[in-house]
C-alpha cells in the first residue's frame, strides 16, 4: 500500500515562497526550509525537488498569481486608458508600501540576483514580462481603436516603455526612502499617454 502525504503540498509550496520571497534563494538553506515548512528533508526532494527546483516552483506560483491579478485590471470592459494607469499607479503605490519596500517583487529580486547567471530563472523572469508586455500592448491597441490613445502612439513601445518603468519602480521602491521619485516618474510616464 502507498504511503500518503503528511503534509500539504500546496501549502508547503505557499510556504516556501513565502520565506524565498522574504529572504532570497542564496540566503535561504535547506534547513530553513524543513523548519519553515514543518516538513522533512526527503519529503521535501520527494515533492518538489531541490532547493533550485522548489524556488522555481514557488516564483512560477508567484508570476501565475501576479499575472493573473494584471490581467484581470487590464482586460475589463470599458475604456482602456483608466486601466492601464491604475496598474502603474498600483505598481507605484506598492512600491512605496512598506510591505513591498521590506520584500520587493520577487520577479524583480529574481532578475536581479538569480538572472545574470541562472538561465532557468531569467526564462521565467523574461516570461513574465512578456505576458505583462503583451497584456499592456493589447490594453493599448484597445485604447487605440476606442480613440483614447491618440493614433500615433505605438502601443508596442508604449508598452515596453511602462514594463521597464513598473520594474524600475519595484527597483527603486525598494531601495529609495523618497516616495516622490516613484511618484513623479510614474506621472511623467502616463502623461505619455495622453
Amino acid at each position: 500500500m502507498a504511503r500518503t502525504k503528511e503534509f500539504d503540498p500546496d501549502a508547503a509550496l505557499q510556504a516556501a515562497l513565502e520565506l524565498f520571497h522574504r529572504r532570497g534563494y542564496e540566503a535561504t538553506s535547506m534547513t530553513d526550509l524543513v523548519e519553515h515548512l514543518g516538513v522533512g528533508r526527503a519529503s521535501i526532494y520527494a515533492t518538489f525537488g531541490n532547493k533550485h527546483e522548489l524556488y522555481l516552483k514557488a516564483l512560477d506560483r508567484y508570476t501565475d498569481s501576479a499575472d493573473l491579478h494584471a490581467l484581470d485590471e487590464l482586460s475589463g470592459s470599458g475604456p482602456a486608458l483608466p486601466a492601464v494607469r491604475a496598474l502603474v499607479r498600483r505598481f507605484a503605490a506598492e512600491a512605496s508600501g512598506e510591505e513591498l519596500r521590506r520584500l520587493g517583487c520577487l520577479v524583480t529580486n529574481t532578475a536581479t540576483e538569480l538572472g545574470p547567471h541562472d538561465s532557468q530563472a531569467a526564462r521565467r523572469v523574461e516570461r513574465s514580462w512578456e505576458r505583462m508586455e503583451t497584456m499592456l500592448h493589447s490594453t493599448l491597441v484597445r485604447a487605440r481603436a476606442q480613440g483614447e490613445l491618440p493614433a500615433d502612439r505605438d502601443p508596442r513601445a508604449l508598452a515596453r516603455l511602462l514594463l521597464v518603468l513598473m520594474q524600475g519602480i519595484r527597483v527603486v521602491g525598494k531601495a529609495s526612502q523618497d516616495s516622490g521619485r516613484v511618484r513623479d516618474a510614474t506621472e511623467q510616464a502616463l502623461a505619455l499617454l495622453d
